[in-house]
């Protein structure tokens, strides 16, 4: 059965990107490999997920690199699903990740919006069981 592999994320520099994704969200990284001329294949991904995968992809041409933060127009983008928002939420805020507000319960479940650090907007979701 096809599913989605992954997601590219446009980004300014890796090592930053790595960081935030690995150190403050809590991604693994799982493929840094260079492929020469200063590219290189750089995905990430929550821990234990088998599917769905961020590749994060360097701003290669000044309209690329025009979009970096802004790839969704302002809107919430990306949805980062949780089996225990409480944790994540405060794990995630430890780190230095800025969320835009207060938890709000909403009928799928607690969710707040957290911007990563080129301001591309994220939804971490605590679904209704």
């Amino acid at each position: 059965m096809p599913h989605l592999g992954l997601v590219a994320l446009v980004v300014r520099d890796y090592d930053e990107a790595i960081d935030f994704y690995v150190d403050r969200v809590g991604f693994d990284l799982r493929e840094d490999t260079v492929l020469g001329d200063g590219k290189r294949w750089v995905v990430v991904a929550p821990p234990g997920s088998s599917e769905t995968a961020v590749l994060l992809a360097r701003a290669a041409t000044p309209d690329q690199a025009d979009r970096v933060g802004d790839q969704t127009g302002g809107r919430v983008g990306l949805f980062l699903n949780t089996d225990d928002f409480d944790r994540d939420h405060a794990r995630m805020t430890a780190a230095g990740v800025v969320f835009e507000g207060e938890p709000r319960h909403e009928s799928y479940g607690t969710v707040a919006v957290f911007r990563d650090l080129y301001g591309n907007r994220w939804d971490l979701i605590g679904l209704r069981r």
